[in-house]
Order: C-alpha cells, then sequence, then structure tokens
C-alpha cells in the first residue's frame, strides 16, 4: 500500500487499532488524510470519546460513528438497532455516504471472519464490500453525494502461522483467533516504527483494557517489548473491485451457495 488516503471500516471502537493502527499512523506521517468509520456504539458514549482519543494518537480525522447498537451491548446505542438487526441497505447508505465525503483511495475493513466471528465483524464486512461498489454507483444512493470508487479495498486478517503468537495468548482465556491460510495474506505490514502510537492508541480504549478476557486487556498485561512483537505487523489481504463479471449465461446456482447475513439472533 503506498501513502494514499485510507478509509477504515470497522465494527467497534478499538478494533480500528488492532486491525490496522500502524498502518493509519504510518499514512498519516506521510502527510495522508485518514479516518475511521465506526459501524457501532453512540457518539455521544464513553467508547465514542476513547475512540476520539485513539485516533487523535494515530493522526487520524474526528470519530465517523453510524451509531448502531453493538450486538452484545444493547445499550450502546439507546433507541438504536443493533447493527445486525439494521435494514441492510440503510446501513449501506451510510457508509457510502462516509465514502463519497472523504474520497478515500483506500479502503480497509474486516475480513470474512471478522478474525473473532463476531456478529458485528462479520456484518461490517459485509456492508462494507457492499457500499464500496454502490458508492461507484450513483444511481444507488443518490443523495450520498457524488459517486465515488476507491483505488483498493483491503481486508484486515490473521495468517494462520504468522499470527500463532496472538492464536496462543487469546487461547489462554478461551477464544479462537479466526485465521486464513498464510499464503491468502497478499500484503503483511512491518509498523514497528510505529508501534509506540499503536500502544498508546490501545491502551486510550481504558473500558476495554479493564474488561476482563478483552484482547486490548491480554495485550496491556504484557510487557511492552512482548506486545510489540505481536503487534508489529498488521496483515492485509488485497479485495479485487474488478472482479465481478456478468456471466454470459445464467447459472442456476449449481453450488447452492445462499449467503446468510452472518448474524445471530
Amino acid at each position: 500500500m503506498s501513502d494514499a488516503s485510507i478509509l477504515g471500516v470497522f465494527a467497534h471502537p478499538d478494533d480500528e487499532v488492532l486491525a490496522a493502527g500502524g498502518v493509519l499512523a504510518r499514512h498519516a506521517a506521510a502527510g495522508a488524510r485518514t479516518a475511521v468509520v465506526t459501524a457501532t456504539w453512540a457518539p455521544d458514549s464513553h467508547r465514542a470519546e476513547e475512540l476520539a482519543q485513539a485516533l487523535r494518537i494515530l493522526g487520524a480525522a474526528e470519530p465517523r460513528m453510524l451509531g448502531y447498537a453493538d450486538h452484545q451491548v444493547p445499550d450502546s446505542a439507546p433507541g438504536q438497532p443493533r447493527l445486525c438487526d439494521a435494514p441492510l441497505d440503510e446501513a449501506i447508505g451510510r457508509v457510502v455516504a462516509h465514502i463519497r465525503a472523504f474520497r478515500p483511495d483506500i479502503v480497509i475493513t474486516h475480513d470474512p471472519s471478522g478474525a473473532s466471528g463476531h456478529p458485528d465483524h462479520i456484518r461490517t464486512h459485509q456492508i462494507t464490500l457492499l457500499a464500496v461498489h454502490a458508492s461507484g454507483l450513483q444511481d444507488l444512493h443518490p443523495h450520498a453525494g457524488p459517486a465515488w470508487t476507491p483505488r483498493s479495498l483491503w481486508l484486515a486478517a490473521y495468517p494462520r502461522v504468522g499470527a500463532r503468537d496472538l492464536a496462543d495468548l487469546l487461547a489462554t482465556v478461551g477464544k479462537r483467533l479466526l485465521t486464513v491460510p498464510d499464503e491468502m495474506v497478499t500484503s503483511p505490514v512491518d509498523v514497528h516504527l510505529w508501534i509506540s502510537q499503536k500502544q498508546e492508541a490501545l491502551l486510550a480504549h481504558r473500558s476495554e483494557v479493564a474488561r476482563p478476557r478483552s484482547l486490548p486487556a491480554l495485550l496491556s498485561g504484557l510487557p511492552a517489548s512482548a506486545r510489540a512483537d505481536l503487534l508489529g505487523t498488521e496483515w492485509f489481504m488485497h479485495y479485487d473491485l474488478n472482479a465481478g463479471r456478468v456471466p454470459q449465461q445464467r447459472v442456476q446456482d449449481p453450488l447452492h451457495l445462499h449467503p446468510g447475513t452472518g448474524c445471530e439472533a
């Protein structure tokens, strides 16, 4: 990835640091515009305050929050539906509006599994993929601003071998890191030069650091050098925005692929 403008789209406050904090800091240091859309938690919540501090540390713009409720914390956005319960086209339209307003070269979001299988991560991945495509089509969500197509889309992922130490850390509290085969990672990024900013931004998410068994809590309990080893590389899969093609003849779903919503009850 070159030092181009970046818009991250993530499910929760702190996901931006864990998945792409070093890349955001690196691009900001090079003078690029960076910003983050966060799908859940209300803009007036304590998590939003922590997010704003973390983004300032990373050199990114002010938070852009969709304001949906966290799947597991309904009162995270009082009066608003959970992200997984929100009408899909409405959520897509909100992300389209942010893409068209910010006009990024690069969009980064979760990979299909969301690394943890969290319903909000999976839903954010789905919404972002659809929004990136829709953003370039003016007839879709015409009131969201002039059409804009980002140059590329990257999915934050964890390679099976490369992220083994992080997986082992999560296993100590009975959690599983959902990984991808190492060969699927197209861009491992060394962010050790920006590790101080990334660690400081992670610690800015104080409520997550204080929550037992959370990844920020586990990481904050490690010596700084060990934490740097685990956070010093970020991994991404390039998603080809030009891969879609209209088939020359109709195919009646021969593999019985009926995608679900990725949300749980």
